[in-house]
């Protein structure tokens, strides 16, 4: 939780103190830059740290992103220009990126099925409580103290948090490592698998099948296992944890291949049509050598015994459907979180406060409908529950335009009640579903990958929907952009009576067409559902006892048709080598 508070507080506490920050250091026509580097070093870091977490551990990799962030922090603190404040802010995003995963990743190592959704639950409570208490505590620090105490504050929380984690924390028995894939043997060591998983694993137990067979394949193999098949017995497994050796192969080039692309990607939708047109130069270039590096990245990864990002992550079509589901979400919330308290301002004619309590009230129900939604999929399944839940979204993105001009504040803030408790039925049960169809040694992987492309969707969003708002403000005021025209209206006297009414019904039909574009992209993730989601997820044999009666899974993944040929597994507590 401390951890998990660490990155939802530094998102928004830093938002309040940008007037003293820039009054300190300068800086004023690059300090977007805090939060878009920010930004950028924890998605392009999400797949490496899934990828790591995999390989070596949660605890290891959380321990590491923790002790970076609080070094970026101390480095924030000290910074002497804005040049520098922005690089130790990416400094702090690289921790960032793993305090993200890693934390939702423990979450399903630790905690049975049926218990995910209350966790969980917590979690987005924690980031529901930095959205209304962050900004609060930047403007305090900010305004009576130093604005660099807003980085300093981490550090007692972060201690704690790590102190808590290194005495604590102890995940549940790993087996060795091979190549991302964990095999087990009695006292061997192991190789690692290749792609399309040949390999071969060596010591006590082995016999016939050669290249791509597993441990119990021939003399010494628990009875009744046949070539490439068996079970691990509990004193096994002992042994494999205890005696085992892993020869671990790092995707380091692919891990390169991804920040690389990733940047570029990133850094052109965030920068694009705010720091240069769409068409421009820079632009172009920036796309153009993002696809460029991704196409290297992908031959990369197909040639890498252990990919960063495994192709089995498009190749499944759960984790496919979910990526692209959560994707669309990301998309979408790019409407009331960006949009909405522009709307409070300009056309409510509320302040920055009161703005932001009218989009808070979707962070109070977001939470509490996700901590029922296991009431709900054990009844009905997985897919069903988010396709409830985004049907929902759908019906009150499209209710939003309907709204009166000008309206009352608790009209938009009962739609945000209402979506929040839709979205809560959407994303939790498709993470927990996802995160259930996975054995432990790819669940990171799976969790990073979920995470990664949802902040892609975000910054997609970010940049289509603001060209959207832009379009429809030039199209009625004559070329004026959003920003001008709140200053405009925040200025006593600035304006005509009938300009500001002019202006804005602009805004409000702006804001309009942003929620049609975010009931576009909900309408996207129905869609993924319908078509590209299994209607049962292939719930893995040992969630499926964790969670007793729910009535969602499959018998095996062979339903799914997800296993990849070739693939090698074991599966932790019951179940067979495959």
């Amino acid at each position: 939780m401390l951890g998990m508070a660490l990155a939802a507080l530094d998102g928004t506490v830093v938002s309040t103190a940008v007037p003293q920050i820039v009054g300190d250091l300068g800086g004023l026509s690059v300090f977007s830059w805090l939060f878009s580097g920010y930004l950028l070093a924890v998605t392009v870091t999400l797949p490496v740290y899934g990828k790591l977490s995999d390989t070596f551990g949660r605890k290891p990799v959380l321990v590491t992103g923790i002790a970076l962030f609080l070094a970026g922090s101390v480095l924030c603190a000290s910074a002497w220009d804005m040049g520098s404040l922005i690089a130790f802010r990416v400094v702090q995003g690289l921790g960032g990126g793993a305090l993200q995963g890693t934390v939702q990743t423990i979450a399903a190592d630790l905690y049975p099925l049926k218990e995910r959704p209350r966790i969980q639950a917590r979690l987005s409570t924690v980031w529901a409580t930095s959205a209304v208490a962050g900004p609060a505590a930047g403007g305090l620090l900010a305004g009576y103290a130093d604005w660099r105490w807003i980085f300093l504050v981490n550090l007692p929380v972060g201690g704690a948090a790590l102190w808590l984690i290194v005495r604590y924390l102890v995940e549940p028995g790993r087996i060795g490592v091979a190549g991302g894939v964990r095999a087990a043997t009695l006292r061997g060591a192991v190789e690692p698998l290749g792609v399309g998983g040949r390999g071969k694993v060596e010591g006590e137990g082995e016999g016939p099948g050669g290249e791509g067979t597993a441990p119990g394949a021939g003399p010494g193999a628990d009875p009744g296992a046949g070539p490439g098949a068996g079970k691990l017995s509990g004193e096994k497994r002992g042994w494999a944890r205890g005696r085992g050796r892993a020869r671990v192969s790092v995707d380091w080039a692919g891990a390169l291949g991804v920040f690389a692309s990733g940047t570029l990607l990133l850094t052109a939708l965030v920068q694009g049509g705010v720091a240069w047109p769409w068409l421009s130069v820079p632009s172009l270039g920036l796309f153009g050598g993002a696809a460029v590096l991704t196409a290297v990245t992908v031959v990369i990864e197909r040639r890498a015994t252990a990919p960063i990002i495994p192709g089995w992550v498009w190749r499944r079509r759960t984790i496919a459907a979910v990526n692209l589901a959560l994707g669309a979400l990301g998309l979408l919330m790019v409407a009331p979180t960006v949009f909405l308290p522009t709307y409070a301002q300009a056309v409510l004619g509320l302040g920055p406060i009161a703005a932001g309590f009218v989009l808070s009230v979707m962070t109070l129900s977001w939470p509490v409908s996700a901590a029922l939604s296991n009431r709900v999929y054990n009844r009905i399944g997985f897919r069903r529950t988010a396709l409830l839940g985004m049907t929902l979204a759908l019906l009150v993105l499209l209710a939003f335009p309907l709204l009166p001009f000008p309206g009352e504040p608790w009209q938009p803030a009962l739609l945000m009640l209402l979506l929040g408790g839709a979205l809560g039925l959407f994303q939790l049960p498709l993470l927990v579903g996802v995160q259930s169809t996975v054995p432990y040694e790819e669940r990171g992987t799976t969790t990073a990958s979920v995470l990664f492309v949802r902040q892609i969707g975000q910054s997609i969003g970010a940049a289509l929907f603001g060209a959207i708002a832009n379009g429809v403000l030039t199209a009625r005021t004559g070329g004026a952009d959003l920003d001008g025209l709140l200053h405009s209206l925040k200025t006593p006297g600035a304006l005509t009576a009938p300009a500001a009414d002019h202006l804005r019904r602009a805004v409000a039909a702006a804001v309009d067409y942003v929620y049609l574009g975010a009931a576009g992209a909900a309408a996207l993730a129905l869609l993924v559902l319908l078509t590209l989601a299994p209607r049962r997820f292939p719930v893995l044999k040992e969630h499926e006892e964790e969670k007793g009666e729910e009535g969602t899974g499959e018998e095996g993944e062979a339903a799914d048709g997800e296993a990849a040929a070739g693939e090698v597994r074991v599966q932790e507590g019951p179940g067979t080598v495959r």
